[in-house]
């Protein structure tokens, strides 16, 4: 393809709206650009690097043995009805009526719809197991868009589904669609840790998340480097720090004038913030929670939506109305004893640890110190609701653990029953019997996976490309177009690229020799052949966008030299 006769208007100046590496060189190098906030167009470059990122998916995937559907991206409401999600999805959920009133949405995920294709075409054990997947357009009305591509409002996602007779042949499709990821990503040249991971709003055990390692990461990734455990910090167990063998002393109410954060309360006592327990209320439905960490500890909300078995939009923080009337005292003195009302109270499993901690006293300018718990107060339920932070124990071998930031690019799931109970998949069995399908569901974010692998394969110039998604493998750049050698060269060596069914690219335009290697930088094609004054002699320079080394080559050898670096990287 000649530069010359392309839609691939790259960008000098650095975008305002760009905030990390991926969405910068994504607009620069002029692979998008934005339609609306979180909605982006798809130029040609960007276009052929998210068909060969899907090509690896389809290869890979058809060689597990899933077999490839195309589903609507326009769904009625009735079968999320039917699963019990139309109400609890959330906003995130874009809802439209047509001229009959008849209630729709645009696809965020598709567990329905499958299950609705597989309750109507399977009925026997004999036409199991199966596994179908897509590579289609999502929708999810994000609250804050950011990032790009990384976290949009319309995006491109490979979603998969196993239907099983029984939950020891979901392990095998399980199994199955893992080593298959690892294979795409692995093709993708990302450097990826595959952790345990909260299942969230798809319901059902077993989850894994495959992320990419990345400083600019919105997941964080728990890990122990002496046993190998994994997790994101939705799913990392948190053990409680060492049992406190203080003697109790008796409770003490202090005078805590405007001191009303745990930073605050530290300067003020002149002591340390694990000496604290902060008490933060929060509205559950129609009921008041007091969610309970110790002061240097952050609440993890999933965690506490799972404890209640409940979804993001189910709870917020309380108002301060809601604060004064659960605690009669203004926000920052909340504590576990004399609640006002019927006020669910649950305490991280650390609390129950600790000895002589201070709590709010539920009284405005007022704290308590030397609180025992099981002495002082109880709680509802204790559980694990914090986040876990670096050094914490590991909860498989004790040593301890490490934190890094991550990008999501797959997740796969055990669904088991949640979906195929709901709507009624059901075979008949060897013996005549009727039962539901066991599930297993299977996503890769493609636009989120060029992003990651950007996010791994940059410098300061632009782009480096793995070549398996590179959107050319080779660019042709003749320093002097005016010049007859270097031109002539140039073509014959683009033609016989062509004919030896090479992808490249020709910078054939009429510009100074400086724009055109930035250029060339910028785009990140993997192989850079530089015809200049050396044209006459037969001899050009071969670069590597991955390396500083400039190789001199005869033409004679150039093509054959092309197809090893591409066959052998």
């Amino acid at each position: 393809m000649r530069l010359s006769k392309q839609l691939i208007p790259t960008l000098r100046e650095i975008p305002a709206e760009a905030e990390i590496s991926s969405h910068l060189f994504m607009l620069k190098a002029a692979m998008i650009r934005k339609l609306a906030s979180g909605i982006y167009i798809y130029l040609p470059i960007g276009q052929r690097v998210l068909r060969k990122v899907e090509q690896i998916i389809r290869e890979e995937m058809d060689r597990a043995g899933a077999q490839e559907v195309l589903m609507s991206s326009l769904i009625p409401s009735e079968l999320w009805r039917e699963s019990g999600r139309w109400d609890v999805f959330g906003p995130e959920m874009f809802k439209l009526k047509d001229r009959n009133d008849r209630e729709f949405c645009l696809g965020p995920t598709h567990e329905e719809v499958f299950t609705d294709l597989i309750r109507n075409e399977i009925k026997s054990y004999r036409q199991l197991p199966i596994t179908l997947y897509q590579i289609q357009t999502k929708f999810r009305d994000e609250r804050r868009p950011r990032f790009g591509v990384m976290r949009s409002r319309e995006f491109i996602m490979k979603d998969a589904y196993s239907f099983d007779t029984d939950w020891d042949k979901l392990d095998v499709s399980f199994a199955q669609m893992y080593e298959a990821y690892c294979r795409i990503f692995d093709r993708c040249g990302l450097e990826y840790t595959v952790v345990e991971a909260d299942s969230g709003a798809m319901g059902g055990k077993d989850s894994k998340e495959f992320m990419v390692t990345s400083n600019v990461g919105e997941a964080s990734i728990v890990y122990c480097e002496n046993c190998g455990y994994a997790a994101n910090e939705e799913k990392a167990e948190c053990l409680p720090d060492t049992v406190s063998n203080e003697k109790m002393f008796p409770p003490e109410k202090i005078k805590t004038p405007d001191a009303r954060t745990i930073e605050e309360l530290v300067t003020f006592l002149k002591t340390v913030p694990n000496r604290f327990v902060k008490t933060l209320i929060y509205k559950f439905n129609d009921k008041i929670i007091a969610a309970l960490v110790r002061g240097d500890r952050e609440l993890n909300e999933v965690k506490l939506l799972n404890v209640l078995k409940a979804v993001e939009q189910d709870l917020e923080m309380a108002d301060s109305k809601t604060v004064e009337e659960a605690t009669g005292a203004k926000v920052g003195f909340a504590g576990p004893i004399g609640l006002k009302g019927d006020v669910l109270v649950i305490v991280d499993r650390e609390i129950p640890e600790m000895k002589n901690f201070i709590i709010g006293a539920n009284e405005t300018g007022y704290h308590i110190k030397n609180i025992n718990y099981g002495r002082d107060f109880k709680a509802d339920i204790v559980a694990d609701i914090r986040n876990a932070v670096e050094g914490d124990k590991c909860p498989k071998c004790g040593k301890p653990i490490k934190i890094k930031r991550g990008i999501e690019v797959g997740h796969i799931f055990k669904l088991g029953t949640k979906y195929s109970d709901a709507l009624g998949a059901n075979f008949i069995d060897e013996d005549g019997n009727e039962r539901p399908i066991i599930m297993g569901c299977y996503g890769i974010g493609v636009n989120r996976t060029i992003a990651a692998v950007i996010e791994q394969n940059h410098d300061e110039k632009g782009i480096i490309w793995p070549m398996s998604i590179a959107p050319y493998h080779v660019e042709i750049v003749p320093v002097n177009v005016s010049d007859h050698i270097q031109k002539n060269l140039s073509e014959r060596l683009y033609k016989e690229f062509q004919d030896a069914d090479i992808e490249v690219l020709i910078d054939d335009r009429d510009l100074r020799a400086g724009v055109k290697f930035n250029d060339a930088d910028l785009l990140g094609i993997p192989i850079r052949i530089t015809v200049g004054k050396k044209a006459g002699e037969n001899i050009v320079e071969l670069k590597l966008r991955s390396s500083d080394k400039v190789e001199e080559i005869a033409v004679s050898e150039v093509v054959e030299k092309v197809k090893n670096l591409i066959i052998n990287k």
